[in-house]
């Protein structure tokens, strides 16, 4: 149970950082960045693989190239690209 509560803060810090590094916000808050940087950890691993610090069982530096890839993805598929909370 721990450890499935250590990957959703990972996950989720990791989709913070991908959405700062978009300069987007992420549809759905902070549901949104833990989904993010899930979906993220996993697109990054597969096509970067794992290399650099791993923290929760995922690779930080792929993660967050991957984290950002998802969020400008559904920025674009959303319409929220160019929307920038205040």
């Amino acid at each position: 149970m721990l450890h499935l509560i250590w990957v959703l803060i990972v996950g989720a810090v990791i989709g913070v950082i991908g959405q700062l590094i978009v300069g987007r916000d992420m549809p759905g808050g902070w549901i949104g960045n833990i989904v993010a940087g899930l979906v993220g950890a996993w697109a990054g691993s597969s096509l970067f693989g794992e290399w650099g610090p791993n923290v929760g069982g995922m690779a930080i530096f792929p993660a967050i190239i991957g984290a950002v890839i998802v969020v400008f993805i559904v920025s674009l598929l959303l319409g929220t690209l160019g929307k920038r909370k205040a």
